[in-house]
């Protein structure tokens, strides 16, 4: 206790702040002498940086600075918002802002790349899952938070931005110039494509999206689809709440969803609520690849389970975890991981992913080739949902399965 003594008011108060854990760890015997013994370092180390330091630093900036670290040391998805960062936070997810068009998540201390969103500045330019941003700018991303990485990157609309992005496999990182764009995603589009084959794109899990799923469905079937593909490559997901909804499209009332379980062991159960709208033996085929993360593996992994659609392509990126956002006294604000999502079956998603049933991987030779086809047919004013089965074999395997005639049933386990 002699040296927690000299800390001065400094440490005081952040003693006094620190018992508040300690009071909670005082009856776990040994776990609580643990806890004080590193509580007492940080204090020590706080002092010692307040006092030494070459330049003055404020309490504020360190705490500041601490709380980002730990979060850091938890998960790609934790974060410590300031009160400015938490500010801008609210009023991007509230409205509409420039970006490329990508959803990250920080990996090993870096910002990687979990998807592209389809049709945007990102997406076109070729930006891929599993990229990882090494510069923004001519900024070292190893030393940013989340937040900074993301407020970087986005700008005003017609702006530019520059990433050096590493790529695995290459042997040094490549320049990607990129212009901002307001990024409004249309999430749902829908055509029919091969013999009678329904298909839906779905970019993203936004407010209403089953709304606009459900919709394509009906036109669809009035149109005498015999089978449907819906295509979740590349869909970093969105709200729990209408992958549930769109899940319940497809399956018969009663059945499970997802469920979450936190630390504490505590679940929470989601079930359909609805008769499906498609007959049960009409043909399912769910696209996914690397680029399909969160609500999109939480409607692959439903279907799946419960046996009602093949799952095709590749393995899902495995990102299932619940964030709260948690605000401070400050202004300030905690996102925190406290959940994970299992499937029905109870499959942790998390890292995980989905695993196809019929696995089919594309080049990125196949994907770039794809991507400029559809490209040039918008450039000759082809405006609407572009599909190219002959080009996209994830797609055409697919169309066969479904062609095929086959009962889903019976090829689930293909």
């Amino acid at each position: 206790m002699r040296k927690l003594n000299k800390l001065g008011s400094l440490g005081i108060a952040i003693l006094t702040f620190s018992l508040g854990f300690i009071v909670g760890f005082a009856s776990q015997g040994k776990q609580a002498e643990d806890e004080y013994k590193y509580l007492r370092i940080f204090t020590d180390a706080l002092k010692i940086v307040k006092d030494n330091y070459v330049e003055p630093v404020s309490t504020k900036d360190l705490i500041y600075g601490a709380l980002n670290g730990m979060t850091r040391a938890l998960d790609p998805f934790s974060a410590f918002f300031d009160p400015k960062q938490y500010e801008n936070f609210k009023q991007e997810t509230e409205g509409e802002f420039g970006g490329i068009g990508i959803e990250i998540g920080m990996e090993k201390g870096r910002p990687i790349v979990i998807s592209p969103i389809e049709g945007t500045p990102a997406y076109r330019a070729g930006i891929k899952p599993g990229d990882i941003i090494l510069e923004v700018d001519g900024e070292d991303t190893s030393n940013m938070s989340l937040m900074d990485v993301v407020q970087r990157i986005r700008g005003k609309v017609g702006t530019k931005v520059r990433l050096s992005i590493y790529r695995k496999g290459m042997d040094k990182p490549i320049m990607v110039e990129l212009e901002r764009a307001l990024i409004k995603i249309e999430s749902v589009k829908w055509t029919m494509v091969g013999e009678n084959v329904g298909y839906i794109k779905l970019s993203q899990f936004n407010e209403k999206v089953s709304v606009q799923v459900e919709r394509a469905i009906k036109e669809l079937l009035a149109k005498g689809a015999n089978g449907l593909i819906l295509d979740l490559r590349n869909d970093p997901g969105g709200l729990l709440s209408e992958a549930v909804n769109v899940t319940d499209l497809f399956l018969p009332e009663g059945k499970l969803i997802v469920y979450t379980k936190s630390r504490n062991g505590e679940t929470q159960r989601y079930f359909s609520r609805r008769k499906p709208i498609i007959p049960d033996d009409l043909p399912l085929v769910v696209l996914i690849n690397r680029g399909s993360a969160s609500a999109s593996e939480i409607v692959a992994g439903a279907l799946q389970d419960h046996k009602r659609a093949i799952i095709l392509g590749e393995k899902s990126y495995g990102k299932a975890s619940v964030q709260n956002i948690i605000p401070m006294e400050d202004g300030s604000a905690l996102k925190l991981t406290v959940a994970y999502y299992y499937t029905p079956l109870g499959k942790l998603i998390h890292k995980s992913g989905i695993t196809p049933d019929v696995e089919i991987a594309m080049t990125e030779k196949q994907e770039e080739a794809l991507r400029e086809a559809i490209r040039q047919r918008k450039l000759q004013g082809k405006n609407g949902l572009i599909v190219i089965p002959e080009m996209d074999p994830q797609l055409s395997k697919a169309l066969e399965l479904i062609k095929s005639g086959q009962k889903l049933r019976r090829v689930a386990n293909i």
